[in-house]
């Protein structure tokens, strides 16, 4: 699913140059003029997570630094926004983690395309989690449930 939506003349009017040359270069302002609308757009992605997540609240928001887009998604998209579960998976965390517990991953992690469409950004959010999850995270299937009791005791916090 690609889906572009045509801004209002006057947001594109004030846009800062450095971002009217970053999506001149990504093809994007070529692409506004057939744009839909916000409210339509809105539609079609909430028509396709109803196809895979059947009621709201349970679909996790994914992708790197994603809290500002949820604010965007209740502004603007509130009803797709109720599809949302609470929690969100933050590539850009484990991405984090990562640079201080395992710099040579971090530092070796896959190169981004950074044409800034979304649809790129996303695909490149989920090979970066893959990635992450193979270089930083225990093997599958993971500890058994003997060894997952052990470490959790290790850091059970005492009472207050």
């Amino acid at each position: 699913m690609d889906i572009v939506i045509r801004p209002p003349d006057a947001a594109l009017e004030t846009m800062p140059e450095v971002v009217r040359t970053m999506h001149t270069a990504s093809g994007l302002l070529d692409e506004l003029a057939a744009g839909t609308t916000l409210a339509d757009a809105e539609a079609q992605v909430l028509a396709y997570v109803r196809e895979h997540v059947k009621e709201p609240g349970k679909a996790p928001l994914c992708g790197n630094s994603v809290g500002t887009d949820r604010g965007f998604l209740a502004r603007d998209m509130s009803a797709l926004e109720t599809y949302l579960h609470y929690r969100i998976v933050d590539v850009s965390s484990v991405k984090e983690l990562a640079r201080r517990w395992y710099p040579r991953a971090y530092f070796n992690s896959p190169e981004k395309s950074g044409n800034h469409r979304a649809l790129a950004d996303i695909r490149e959010s989920i090979a970066e989690l893959r990635y992450y999850r193979e270089a930083i995270f225990v093997p599958q299937p993971g500890p058994d449930s003997e060894t997952a009791r052990t470490i959790a005791a290790k850091h059970v916090l005492p009472a207050q």
